[in-house]
Parts: structure tokens; C-alpha cells; sequence
């Protein structure tokens, strides 16, 4: 019997390759015609459309992601405060 192959993604706070599961997904969806028409949300179940990014389940690591700006970066658009802190609350909840 051939093992089944686990996908792996690298934290955006910690930089660690870890599988998929263990991951939450931080994702940008088009919502508009428009350039800027985005939501960025997480998505817990991972099987939301849209380019995604991905964080450990910890706060730290959405904390130091947020400070380098590394979510910004992999999804290409600017994400406001306010976004990140709806985000480390839904975080905290599902702890």
C-alpha cells in the first residue's frame, strides 16, 4: 500500500513548514469589478475561493506576520488594521 502524500504550507509568522490542517487560511476574495473591490477573511475550513496565505493557529504568529507584513505581501493588497484585528479575535475564539 502506497502512503498517502500529507500537503504541506509554510507559516507566514514562523516560517515552519507544517501539513495543511494545521494551518489557518488568511484569504483574499474578489468581490467587484474593480481593482479594489476585496475581502480578506480567514477561512477555517480552507475551502473558501480565492488566493490564500497561510498562519499557524497561535497568535503570536498572526502577530509577527502582521509586523513583517508578510500576509500583505503574499495576497498583493494593503489590509487594514481593523481586518487584522477581526482576524486575531476570530483566532482567539477558535483556540
Amino acid at each position: 500500500m502506497h502512503a498517502k502524500k500529507v500537503p504541506m504550507r509554510k507559516c507566514l509568522g514562523c516560517n515552519e513548514m507544517l501539513p495543511k490542517k494545521e494551518l489557518v487560511r488568511v484569504v483574499k476574495t474578489k468581490t467587484g469589478e474593480g481593482e479594489d473591490d476585496y475581502e480578506i477573511s480567514l477561512d477555517l475550513t480552507g475551502k473558501k475561493a480565492g488566493r490564500g496565505a497561510y498562519v499557524c493557529k497561535k497568535a503570536s504568529c498572526l502577530a509577527a506576520a502582521r509586523k513583517a507584513k508578510r500576509i500583505e505581501r503574499a495576497l498583493s493588497c494593503k489590509i487594514p488594521e481593523e481586518v487584522f484585528d477581526r482576524m486575531e479575535k476570530e483566532m482567539k475564539e477558535n483556540e
